[in-house]
């Protein structure tokens, strides 16, 4: 008899458990994320305004209804980051976003809307914003040397590029080259074209 009243007892007690877990789950997925409920971790640059600024979630927002895709995707195209990944969490309450950010490797520019935008490349080719580079990564420049170099649309040939322009570099140097360059078109890295400065 003793025994059925005790396992009577632990049922209603586990069973009391686990409606206060799933409410206390409940109400922390219903509740609504806002700024301070946003971490970031792997990066100083970017704020908690950064994330929102750059995203089309709409803040605050339920989170259970935080697409993490979705905002991983837009903050890895709009900060020009080369990882991203985002999780909600319970405890604590929020969003924890890891930034993995690009190392530049060379200056850039871009025109877009006929508008230049000053930057740099990463060794992937790919652009970042001036604003998305960590101040500790600029010391990492390897390229620095000449003007302006056209490097066209195709991120596949960057190492062969960047090579090429290793190579002219040390040509140069080794040559005592003194005229002042202008650009370097190697849209075509196979066929470079040097265009020298005319005062």
């Amino acid at each position: 008899m003793k025994n059925k009243k005790g396992i009577k007892n632990r049922s209603f007690f586990f069973l009391i458990s686990f409606l206060f877990l799933t409410s206390l789950l409940s109400i922390k997925t219903l509740k609504k994320v806002d700024t301070q409920d946003i971490r970031i971790s792997g990066s100083e640059l970017f704020s908690q305004n950064d994330v929102i600024k750059n995203s089309s979630l709409n803040f605050p927002i339920r989170l259970i209804f935080v697409e993490t895709n979705l905002l991983e995707k837009e903050l890895k195209q709009n900060l020009s980051l080369k990882n991203v990944s985002v999780n909600r969490e319970l405890f604590p309450f929020g969003l924890k976003v890891h930034i993995n950010s690009r190392i530049p490797i060379a200056y850039g520019e871009r025109i877009l809307n006929d508008e230049k935008i000053l930057g740099f490349i990463d060794k992937d080719g790919i652009f970042i914003n001036k604003q998305n580079v960590e101040e500790k990564n600029l010391n990492k420049l390897t390229i620095q040397v000449f003007e302006t170099i056209f490097l066209g649309f195709k991120p596949n040939l960057i190492n062969y590029q960047l090579q090429i322009i290793n190579n002219l570099k040390n040509e140069f140097k080794k040559n005592s080259f003194s005229k002042k360059i202008d650009n370097i078109d190697l849209t075509n890295p196979d066929k470079p074209k040097i265009k020298v400065f005319k005062p």
